[in-house]
């Protein structure tokens, strides 16, 4: 497909690119960018960006894809739809799984699935332990060899200080990754909302941010000693926040994402026991979420990931204790992005696109995140004026537990093109 994108504002902070310019699309790769292109030949798919916004395609390195065994929840094709629509062009998903991709042969069959029906690129991530039991480590090499992007045993956290350590060591070893979901289990004891007022008051026993502060600590602790990366998931307290900080003023190799959901949402949402705001980390305090919007502003939190947790109406439509955790976010992150970040003067556009594809490829090594003549074309053509009310019936995800629904956001992804192909046109899936 042959495909030029016309005078459109083209931000690139890879390349240090905002201008308003043309891009020239063959054979899946971007061929040109420059002003008044006008390649030769017949059958050019020709795009009329002017007003809006054309960037690399966005970069999720936190997502659940679900495939294999919990398929009913979502799977790579329904994933990767919700991708596409929500202008991600390269997703990493998180492997609890069942079986846990903690093999070659699994890292093999998601590869396998992606190349088959995924929307757009999939990169799989192994774990940190066999079977995710935190008691001995994945054959990190072979998940590596076998095209494995980063280790995490996310949705679990890592207990042993010990086996960490060593994930640390060998992870470094092969160039990989270590993404670390940090709750300690013995503080959380119970827990399922923000320990606070909320808590309180729906009598819900409450989870202390101490529970996820700990645990930062220790792994910051474990990456200065052994003087290797690390980088920390879905960050939701003040306390963490400033644990970064300060390890990334004297040097440690630190490096962190936050959510959508924790820079817009505060644990008033589970007000009415409102189970599709119930999650894990849960939301935080208003003042957490001050801190969290801060560190995004000071560069503290590097990435903005999804953890795109889809889950089944049954799992979330009953009471507030059996409830499932997680919320969808593919499909509404880049509109709260603007709406919360951008539009409000914390971030500038340029900035919201670093954590959002420029950091996350960075950090998983995936060579994406930027419009390079020469690179497969990965691009998103969005607005960022246009206003729409979010609907969860519409969303190509299999699940439809998002807490946004109803809400009026800003920006509005029109095109995705993955490796050349238009995968999203005109705001309508292909």
């Amino acid at each position: 497909m042959r495909i030029l994108i016309k005078g459109g504002r083209v931000i690139d902070p890879a390349g240090a690119i905002d201008k308003i310019t043309d891009i020239y699309i063959d054979k899946g790769v971007i061929q040109e960018i420059g002003t008044d292109l006008d390649p030769e030949g017949l059958e050019i798919e020709v795009i009329d960006a002017k007003g809006m916004v054309v960037a690399p395609g966005l970069v999720d390195m936190h997502v659940h894809l679900r495939e294999p065994g919990f398929e009913y929840k979502e799977d790579i094709e329904s994933g990767t739809r919700a991708a596409a629509m929500g202008g991600f062009t390269s997703v990493a998903c998180m492997p609890n799984t069942n079986p846990v991709v903690d093999s070659a042969a699994m890292v093999g069959f998601i590869k396998s699935r992606a190349a088959k029906v995924g929307k757009v690129n999939v990169y799989p991530i192994g774990t940190i332990s066999k079977k995710q039991a935190g008691e001995e480590l994945s054959e990190i090499g072979e998940l590596k060899f076998a095209g494995a992007v980063a280790v995490s045993d996310d949705g679990k956290p890592v207990e042993s200080a010990s086996l960490m350590r060593r994930a640390l060591q060998y992870a470094n070893m092969f160039d990989m990754t270590v993404i670390s979901h940090c709750e300690d289990v013995s503080l959380v004891d119970g827990g399922m909302v923000n320990e606070g007022y909320m808590a309180t008051s729906l009598g819900l026993r409450g989870i202390t941010p101490a529970a996820e502060e700990v645990m930062v600590a220790r792994d910051i602790i474990l990456a200065e000693h052994e003087n290797v990366p690390v980088h920390i998931a879905h960050v939701s307290t003040k306390g963490s926040v400033e644990l970064v900080r300060r390890a990334k003023a004297r040097g440690v190799r630190v490096t962190c994402e936050t959510c959508p959901h924790y820079f817009t949402l505060t644990d008033e949402a589970i007000e009415g026991f409102n189970t599709n705001a119930k999650m894990n980390p849960p939301l935080r305090s208003r003042q957490d979420v001050d801190a969290i919007i801060e560190g995004l502003r000071d560069g503290t939190i590097d990435v903005i990931a999804t953890d795109h947790a889809p889950h089944h109406t049954d799992e979330k439509n009953c009471e507030f204790a059996a409830a499932a955790n997680g919320i969808v976010g593919l499909e509404t992150a880049l509109p709260l992005g603007i709406t919360y970040l951008v539009k409000t003067g914390i971030l500038t556009l340029e900035e919201l696109l670093v954590k959002m594809c420029v950091n996350p490829a960075k950090i998983l090594g995936l060579g994406k995140g930027s419009l390079t003549v020469g690179k497969p074309a990965d691009v998103v053509i969005f607005s960022t004026d246009e206003s729409y009310t979010v609907d969860v019936s519409s969303f190509q995800s299999k699940a439809k537990n998002s807490p946004y629904d109803g809400y009026t956001l800003s920006g509005k992804v029109c095109y995705t093109i993955v490796r050349g192909k238009i995968v999203v046109m005109q705001g309508i899936l292909l």
